[in-house]
């Protein structure tokens, strides 16, 4: 009994001197992300006091880190702290000062199909990394937020058990009482924000969490688990005109196997794994010679890791440079294309839970990679001399990452640890297969996976697998419970980066600008909790609404019109104030990998679909039409028109006689009121049925609805 009384004692008496030795503060925010900051700046608006602390140097996360061609998807949902982010940026280049390698007036940039400037709301959404990186310092000094960089939560020798609460955590009754870094810095504070790519707070704290793909029957998705044979985009050995082999020696298995192409079996489709989708650095190039530096050759670079780019391009492949996107001051935000780029496949499954050391190991090897990349196709003789010289023309943005060799400072880490919280964010939400409860924010974009592995297939030849595209039908809510742990397990932590999510819901949801959304939500969270003396799972979600809603959140969407707000650009026709029987393409059966957009011309409903470009004659929509009695009907298309649209969509309407197929030019703008083109008028029984496919396109194939009308 008195050994038990000591012990309590002794407990009692470290958490009184660590409490007595640790800077106090209202909310502590651990990581230094685009989350990180506007969490700090939320509940220092709110009234509290607040710490940021970071383990990086450099504070924005990727923002800063160079994706500054932003994934935005529906920009009309990105509202409150979010938005005023991209406010900044709009300033910024709103002086004429900060144009220094070209005029303001030559950029007309343009992101995700839509302007990378407007005017009207006063953004920008296309950026310089030091552009941004400058916008959050500007945010923290403007709300006068103290900032610890370089500190690291200590996880202890091994990195932290699962479930386990790890060394630099102190945690007492069901809530984390103090942080410590390893440099022995301690902060406490009546709540925490985990706001890091990894979740390291949130598994220091032992609270559940999933790293790896769910199977689909786990939470009934039809995309999660191994994805074998579906080749959603291009980055994937399909898009090569030929086969490709995997051997040192082509065809002969005998002779071994290429560097970077796993011999492992890639597993059943449809099973769970442990594999999380593959990184890259998201790079600042330029090709203006006052401003470039060309690229370096890399510490261990070896030539043989890119055998197998070489057999891509033998094949016929050009297509290197599609991913270079333009960003002011003629430079880029350089990401992945094709199916042997910069994503360093199947070299990242251990990084979620890796030691800090072999966290630093692994970005090593993969600056490695992807600089040998840059510097074997700029100077390997044995690479086509159309690519060779192009490359050559191109190199690192001298003033940018000065500090860091002109290379970005934080890796693309597209998913590491993944909270099992309150309430768990599936495919089903996203896709409006079920109602999501008490929004906190909007994500809109495409549901996107990055391949994960890389194998050889039962043919003997190279496949890549896990590269992901999922068109949604529109802007979907995500759910307080997901930025939640279970009450038992913490109950002073919110998680606005590593939220509650399947595998392939992060996959949407993982944008720069949603994690800003959710960091401002999760600290009025978290500062209502505070004021209420209570959980955060108890704060009462009537009255977070009401808050976010009054700091400018935005949490539902109808239409192309947030419900709260009405700040939504250009609205969607609605179908039933259109004459005749209008279908619009959120009722057609869709086949294949189709995308939602509304960045160009006129639509009908919420926003019109497309195929990507895929041309690959495996995408179709199937407009199935109840008419109210039989006779002569007009059958008219919608489509947004443009110059990268195909100019050959076959259209096929099955009518009483027969069938017939129309080819629709969509580079060219429909001649009704810009919205519809005529297909014909066709004598019809009580059904019509019409049906637009990619079969044989030479560019995007859109469709946005179908419309018919009685022939007079």
């Amino acid at each position: 009994m008195l050994k038990v009384s000591l012990t309590a004692l002794l407990c009692g008496l470290t958490l009184w001197m660590n409490s007595a030795q640790a800077a106090e503060y209202d909310v502590v925010v651990y990581g230094g992300t685009s989350a990180g900051v506007i969490s700090a700046v939320q509940a220092k608006k709110m009234g509290k006091t607040v710490v940021l602390v970071c383990p990086d140097k450099h504070l924005g996360g990727l923002s800063s880190g160079g994706l500054g061609f932003t994934d935005t998807g529906n920009k009309s949902v990105i509202g409150g702290l979010s938005r005023e982010f991209y406010h900044r940026i709009w300033k910024h280049y709103d002086d004429e000062q900060n144009w220094k390698w070209m005029k303001k007036s030559e950029y007309g940039g343009k992101g995700q199909g839509t302007p990378a400037v407007d005017g009207t709301q006063r953004t920008q959404w296309i950026f310089e990394p030091h552009a941004a990186e400058h916008a959050f310092e500007a945010f923290v000094a403007d709300y006068k937020i103290e900032v610890q960089r370089n500190e690291w939560l200590d996880r202890g020798p091994s990195g932290g058990k699962k479930g386990e609460v790890a060394k630099g955590v102190v945690k007492q009754d069901g809530r984390i009482r103090s942080i410590t870094t390893l440099s022995g810095k301690t902060y406490s504070g009546k709540m925490f924000i985990d706001a890091t790519y990894e979740g390291d707070l949130l598994a220091a704290a032992g609270v559940d969490y999933h790293v790896g793909r769910e199977s689909r029957a786990t939470y009934d998705e039809n995309w999660n688990g191994i994805q074998t044979g579906v080749l959603h985009h291009g980055h994937h050995f399909g898009a090569v005109k030929k086969k490709i082999s995997p051997y040192v020696i082509p065809d002969d298995p005998k002779s071994g196997v290429l560097p970077r192409v796993s011999t492992a079996s890639p597993g059943e489709y449809g099973a769970g794994d442990h594999r999380v989708q593959a990184y890259c650095y998201r790079m600042c190039l330029t090709q203006h010679d006052p401003n470039r530096v060309p690229f370096p050759k890399p510490e261990g670079y070896d030539s043989k890791q890119y055998e197998l780019l070489l057999r891509v391009f033998d094949a016929g492949w050009r297509e290197t440079f599609h991913k270079f996107d333009p960003i002011p001051n003629h430079k880029t935000d350089t990401n992945n294309h094709g199916p042997f780029s910069t994503d360093n496949i199947g070299m990242n499954y251990d990084y979620p839970e890796a030691t800090y050391e072999r966290r630093a190991a692994i970005l090593a090897e993969h600056r490695t990679y992807q600089q040998g990349w840059l510097y074997f196709i700029a100077n390997d003789p044995r690479v086509p001399a159309d690519v060779r010289e192009a490359m050559a023309k191109w190199g690192l943005a001298k003033d940018e990452f000065t500090d860091n060799g002109n290379w970005p400072h934080q890796i693309y880490v597209r998913e590491a640890r993944r909270m099992i919280g309150s309430y768990v964010m599936t495919e089903n939400e996203l896709l409006k297969k079920r109602p999501t409860p008490e929004s906190v924010g909007i994500g809109s974009y495409t549901i996107d996976s990055h391949n994960v592995q890389r194998y050889i297939t039962e043919e003997g030849y190279v496949q890549n697998e896990g590269d992901i595209g999922v068109g949604l039908k529109g802007p979907y809510e995500i759910a307080f419970g997901s930025l939640l742990p279970k009450k038992a397990e913490c109950q002073n932590l919110v998680v606005p980066v590593c939220v509650s999510s399947t595998h392939l819901a992060f996959g949407s949801i993982r944008m720069e600008p949603v994690f800003m959304i959710l960091g401002q939500s999760a600290a009025t969270a978290a500062v209502m909790a505070i004021d209420a003396q209570q959980a955060v799972q108890d704060v009462p979600y009537a009255k977070l609404r009401e808050q976010l809603l009054k700091d400018g959140q935005i949490l539902e969407y109808e239409g192309s019109k947030s419900r709260e707000t009405g700040d939504a650009g250009k609205a969607g026709l609605d179908p039933k104030k259109l004459p005749g029987i209008v279908l619009d393409d959120a009722d057609a059966k869709l086949t294949g990998d189709w995308h939602q957009s509304s960045a160009t011309g006129r639509w009908v409903g919420r926003s019109y679909s497309h195929d990507g470009g895929a041309k690959d004659g495996k995408s179709s929509a199937r407009f199935e039409v109840k008419l109210p009695q039989a006779g002569r009907y007009e059958v008219r298309l919608a489509y947004s028109a443009s110059s990268n649209r195909s100019s050959i969509v076959p259209v096929e309407i099955t009518h009483a006689s027969g069938s017939k197929t129309v080819t629709v030019n969509q580079q060219q703008a429909p001649k009704l009121d810009g919205l519809f083109e005529s297909l014909g008028v066709f004598e019809f029984g009580t059904e019509a049925v019409v049906v637009v496919t990619n079969k044989n396109a030479n560019g995007h194939v859109i469709v946005d609805g179908v419309q018919i009308v009685e022939a007079k």
